[in-house]
């Protein structure tokens, strides 16, 4: 476990071995590690087995490969998605979400009401209507919203009563209103209206609730934001250069002996700078009960020597290949030769449950080693 932990705080940020006691170095590790991943604790597993929002399951498919690698990283607006669930499950029509979780840091860039529609009751009697009115309103006076002034109007459009499925309505600027002032978060109303705008009883459309329907068609409240973490070491390439996708290392990595670091006599004979597997497993660092997807995947390292000359298939920079000839000629003492080090890197995403249990979807740069160079 600590191998995997080590090597992948390599391709993050340069640690130096220190003669600390293990458990204390474990422990830094795991830290650090978390620090990669934007978080000071690890979130405790949900206290009970609970079935992440299919649309978040949908939304980490249609952006990752099944080891969490960004497909193309253009498909995802801003770094991060996160999803909340009615809080109210009172009132009907009336909704609620709590959003402490997010960040103050996060810029909020779209926020969407996702309702389930139900098929029209048979019990309604013969349909006078093929469409309603459907408005979705921001709550300013929690107890009067119909009162003047009590509610502000944030999307309206027209649905049909022919079928049933997911509306989605923008309520961006209401959200931006709760997360710069919580105590303005009075929730959401929504209605429902006959053409001409007269309230239709009974109601020929219903939106599926918390309480009463299965929890795939639970209301739900998604933000698409951006937390500013953005790697700038290397420009981050799409993900078709890892075709055809090499395994996750099927053999777990040993545990090293926490006693000194490796003597650098067993590095003499290297081969030439190229890439290799490294293996990421959640479980085998303890964070298997939050994160729902993925439960591994393959950071890569590289590793190799650089010898002069340096060829193309060798990938060198400018740089890298005078430093070459200057360590090859031995025209400066104290040069030494070129590095093997990652030159592409990918994204990942996971997708796990937060400390309130609300799923999110949350995307890293540069995770993975794409390709090596000397350098």
């Amino acid at each position: 476990m600590l191998g995997t932990v080590l090597l992948l705080l390599a391709l993050a940020k340069p640690v130096c071995p220190s003669p600390a006691p293990a458990a204390s170095w474990r422990a830094e590790a795991l830290k650090r590690l978390l620090e990669v991943f934007g978080m000071e604790d690890p979130p405790p597993p949900p206290a009970h087995f609970k079935q992440p929002p299919q649309y978040m399951v949908d939304l980490f498919n249609t952006v990752a490969n099944a080891d969490g690698v960004t497909k193309n990283p253009d498909i995802l607006e801003g770094n991060t998605v996160r999803s909340f669930l009615d809080k109210a499950q009172g009132e009907k029509m009336r909704f609620l979400f709590i959003l402490s979780s997010v960040a103050k840091n996060e810029k909020i860039l779209t926020a969407e009401l996702h309702l389930f529609r139900l098929w029209p009751r048979a019990t309604d009697g013969p349909k006078r209507h093929h469409f309603c009115q459907v408005s979705v309103y921001q709550v300013l006076e929690k107890n009067e919203p119909d009162a003047p002034g009590g509610k502000k109007l944030l999307a309206s459009r027209l649905v049909s009563l022919q079928d049933s499925g997911w509306e989605v309505f923008a309520i961006t600027q209401a959200v931006r209103d709760w997360t710069e002032d919580e105590s303005s978060n009075q929730g959401l109303l929504v209605t429902v209206q006959g053409l001409g705008g007269s309230p239709l009883e009974p109601p020929p459309l219903q939106f599926a609730s918390g309480r009463d329907h299965h929890e795939s068609k639970k209301p739900m409240l998604v933000l698409f934001t951006d937390d500013g973490r953005r790697g700038a070491s290397l420009p981050v390439a799409g993900f078709p250069d890892l075709q055809p996708r090499d395994p996750l290392v099927p053999a777990k990595m040993s545990v090293p002996k926490l006693t000194r670091p490796r003597s650098t006599r067993s590095l003499g004979h290297l081969q030439p700078c190229q890439r290799h597997p490294l293996s990421v497993d959640f479980e085998e660092i303890g964070w298997s009960g939050w994160i729902i997807s993925p439960r591994g995947y393959n950071a890569y390292h590289c590793k190799g020597s650089c010898p002069f000359p340096l060829g193309e298939n060798m990938r060198p920079t400018n740089h890298a290949t005078v430093q070459s000839i200057i360590n090859a000629l031995k025209l400066s003492e104290g040069v030494s030769s070129p590095c093997c080090v990652p030159d592409k890197l990918h994204s990942i995403n996971l997708l796990y449950f937060d400390d309130d249990e609300n799923v999110v979807l949350k995307q890293y740069d540069d995770m993975v080693a794409g390709s090596c160079g000397c350098h």
